[in-house]
């Protein structure tokens, strides 16, 4: 009986899962006519086109490190093909569905409670994988902020300037963080749970890790820019970084609104604004739907494998 009961809420979940990549999908389909979404298809080079799904492809194969790392982290192992599985499906949801924390989390319990890691590994593989993606945010954008700072436009209602303030912030926090990983040996209680700071080895490896997905996500949406765009990649980097970061806090899904809003105040002094929204849906297609339509692909094949085999 129990054993039923654990099938039908697997099922179930996976189930779930399902729907919300088919709602994602619609709900951002919905914002735009169709015809837009192909003419701004259609008016990006195929090269250009090629090189935003190579580069997509590369930044998931990173994000796989997160957990890879993670599993290092708690001196756990697993199959590596299960650990892949399973942080890209994670990835893919939660980067187009948004929640990151209960989508990302449950897909983890899901699979990785199925292969024999404990709930409490589990937690602890979530927690370091969503510190690691904000170590990266801080890192590459404390370094673009305080050396190329950009100027916040007044619409943001920001207390100040530009963007330096930020960036000294987010280095100062990373600063404690590796300050911590080489000083602090014994575990913090926070709200009762142990916080167990990492090698300084493995924190050095979350800062490039999730530095290197940052800078591969942004080069996604640069590759589908206007070829004419008057932009270096290094300007383009801190404007991505500081959309993202807006679009992340806000918690909407994928950031849709928000991170398209900063874009545009940003670039549609420098290219026209039907230019800018034709390579963020470009962009949109190719990093969020693209990934997710597999991820939900997969998740099918691996539910219609598992009901089988029980």
């Amino acid at each position: 009986m129990l054993k039923k009961l654990r099938f039908d809420f697997s099922s179930l979940f996976g189930l779930l899962l399902l729907v919300l990549s088919l709602w994602a999908i619609a709900h951002e389909l919905h914002e735009y006519n169709y015809r837009d979404i192909l003419n701004s298809l259609g008016a990006i080079p195929k090269s250009r086109l090629s090189w935003a799904i190579w580069l997509t492809a590369l930044g998931y194969l990173v994000m796989i490190e997160y957990d890879i790392l993670g599993f290092n982290y708690i001196n756990r192992s697993l199959n590596w093909n299960k650990i892949a599985f399973t942080s890209f499906i994670s990835s893919a949801f939660s980067n187009t569905i948004g929640f990151a924390l209960l989508t990302g989390s449950a897909i983890r319990y899901r699979f990785y409670a199925n292969w024999g890691v404990s709930a409490v590994e589990i937690a602890q593989i979530i927690a370091f994988a969503n510190f690691t993606f904000w170590l990266g945010m801080f890192a590459i954008a404390g370094l673009i902020f305080v050396t190329n700072p950009l100027t916040i436009p007044t619409q943001l209602h920001l207390p100040f300037a530009t963007v330096r303030p930020i960036g000294i912030i987010f280095l100062l926090l990373i600063a404690i963080y590796l300050l911590g990983s080489l000083l602090i040996k014994q575990p913090l209680i926070i709200r009762q749970q142990e916080f167990r700071f990492p090698s300084l080895p493995i924190s050095l490896a979350q800062i490039a890790i999730s530095s290197l997905d940052w800078i591969l996500a942004a080069a996604v949406l640069f590759a589908v820019l206007p070829s004419n765009t008057p932009l270096s990649y290094l300007d383009f980097l801190g404007i991505y970084l500081l959309a993202m970061f807006a679009g992340v806090v806000s918690n909407i899904p994928g950031g849709l609104g928000v991170f398209e809003t900063v874009m545009l105040l940003f670039l549609s002094s420098k290219i026209s604004a039907v230019a800018v929204l034709g390579s963020l849906l470009a962009y949109r297609g190719v990093y969020y739907f693209l990934p997710l339509l597999i991820a939900a692909g997969l998740l099918g094949i691996y539910e219609v494998k598992f009901r089988v085999r029980d």
